[in-house]
């Protein structure tokens, strides 16, 4: 089979491995559809605080299949059901996994991180991740491009969460890119009145309005947070979602912010980074909660599988390549290269509806 095989220090290869082997517990799906998330081009580029160097693993962790194996032992699934799993399991009797947070265990594992991901034909769920409750039934009616999409909307998800965004807030995403998007929808989702994007890319914001943001405003030329005050007659917004790696936005936020706002670092500065300085006064005076985001919960994807079964989170809209599995390299091409919105390798037949959890 086909795989994109990522070695910590040096590339990404497209390489042809063995379907791997399933032993008890375990399950192997056929992939049916997986997202080049943005953290696989992250990896690419600048490798990965859980990788040493030298160490290779498929890459890809946005993804649903077909059980084409059950493992002796396993229960609750069987041949042809299609299944989404969430990507991270934490050490098991951990303080993270008891409380629901597997993703937060400092020593958490995650497919296409620390184990074989899911880009490639087939997968093998280990037993911990169907142990930790990771593998759902994806529902009827879902398509596999969509239900591909879970885990990323599920980060959107944990982010408004974390802000506390509720009916009535405004709440302004920097950044139009998927994940910012993503957090778009989940604030409309989640009753926010009114959801402002800023880019400089008049294309995404476009993409923006169709998802749902009231307004979608391109910063480059104007003083955002000037804009953001007399939109709101001074009194700054409620929530401000840092969808792009630009650590000196953060400052900017802080200053937009109402009394009792809330400020989510959604996007990860790179590891090379260089600090910033904040003048943490508007913290102080106006009572601010400053929080961040690093992926996703089970039960954050199981609301994200819902929220697309429901019709209220239109992911497709975001997929600007479908490209077939055995030219993942043209797939990683276009993300690598920035040239398009969402890329989501396929197998040849996950495009066209399939029946859901039944098998």
């Amino acid at each position: 089979m086909i795989a994109a095989r990522y070695t910590q220090g040096d590339t990404v290869r497209f390489e042809d491995v063995p379907v791997p082997a399933v032993g008890d517990g375990e399950l192997l799906l056929r992939v049916d559809a997986t997202g080049i998330c943005g953290t696989d081009v992250k990896i690419v580029r600048h490798g990965h605080r859980k990788l040493v160097d030298g160490q290779t693993i498929t890459l890809g962790h946005e993804f649903v299949g077909t059980i084409d194996r059950v493992g002796g032992g396993v229960s609750g699934f069987t041949e042809g059901q299609r299944v989404g799993v969430a990507p991270n399991m934490g050490r098991p009797g951990s303080e993270m996994v008891r409380r629901g947070m597997a993703n937060m265990d400092p020593e958490f594992t995650a497919f296409g991180i620390t184990q074989d991901g899911s880009h490639a034909e087939y997968l093998r769920v280990t037993s911990l991740a169907l142990e930790q409750g990771n593998v759902f039934l994806v529902p009827d009616g879902v398509e596999a491009v969509d239900a591909a999409l879970a885990e990323p909307l599920s980060c959107a998800v944990s982010s408004v969460r974390n802000a506390q965004v509720r009916s009535g807030d405004m709440v302004v995403v920097y950044g139009a890119g998927p994940m910012g998007l993503l957090n778009v929808v989940c604030a409309t989702a989640s009753g926010a009145e009114r959801v402002v994007a800023f880019d400089r890319d008049d294309a995404r914001l476009a993409c923006a309005r169709r998802l749902g943001a009231t307004d979608a405003v391109n910063n480059r030329e104007i003083d955002a947070v000037a804009w953001m005050h007399d939109q709101t007659r001074g009194r700054g917004v409620d929530v401000v979602v840092l969808a792009v790696p630009v650590p000196d936005l953060q400052q900017e936020a802080l200053e937009a912010l109402a009394p009792f706002g809330r400020l989510c670092n959604f996007a990860g500065w790179a590891r090379d980074a260089a600090a910033v300085s904040l003048d943490t006064n508007p913290i102080h005076y106006k009572n601010l909660t400053v929080t961040g985001m690093t992926g996703g919960c089970n039960a954050d994807y199981a609301k994200a599988l819902d929220l697309i079964a429901e019709g209220k989170a239109p992911v497709r809209q975001l997929v600007s390549h479908t490209v077939p599995m055995r030219r993942m390299e043209d797939g990683y091409r276009v993300a690598l290269g920035g040239s398009g919105m969402k890329v989501v390798l396929v197998t040849d037949d996950a495009v066209a509806p399939r029946s859901g959890g039944g098998a």
